[in-house]
């Protein structure tokens, strides 16, 4: 384990975190990890815990937290996107090469009508962007 450990720590939970000043220099010399506040990156807010005030080096380390994480899901949510498709041609080969008819009975209305559903969302967001696009003069 690294002795320089980071002066905060982010325990992560749905739309957020708990955040933790890390404390080393402590005469027991343990590692001691005190909340200070609950952060929602949803909606931006810093919730101080207890009485506490955070100071600008907290709201600073913070936001930064809340940018980083911001950015890694948007990268996990791409990532995900790009593994549908993926599963969707992985699909596509084991319906045409695998698939026995009882398993396509299983699947295929259930299939059909989520294809069609993400089928339409995407041309209506597409003909959105077409639109705006022409009303900008691009």
């Amino acid at each position: 384990m690294s002795t320089d450990l980071p002066e905060y720590y982010f325990r992560v939970r749905d739309n957020g975190a708990f955040v933790f000043r890390v404390d080393t220099e402590n005469r027991h010399r343990r590692i001691e990890m005190d909340q200070i506040a609950v952060v929602n990156i949803r909606n931006g807010e810093v919730k101080p815990q207890g009485d506490r005030s955070l100071s600008a080096e907290d709201m600073a380390q913070i936001k930064t937290w809340m940018a980083e994480r911001k950015a890694l899901l948007a990268r996990r949510d791409m990532d995900d996107i790009h593994r549908a498709v993926d599963y969707l041609n992985t699909t596509a080969h084991w319906v045409q090469s695998k698939a026995s008819d009882d398993q396509l009975e299983e699947i295929t209305d259930t299939l059909l009508l989520a294809m069609h559903d993400l089928r339409s969302v995407l041309v209506r967001k597409k003909a959105d962007r077409l639109l705006k696009q022409d009303a900008s003069g691009g």
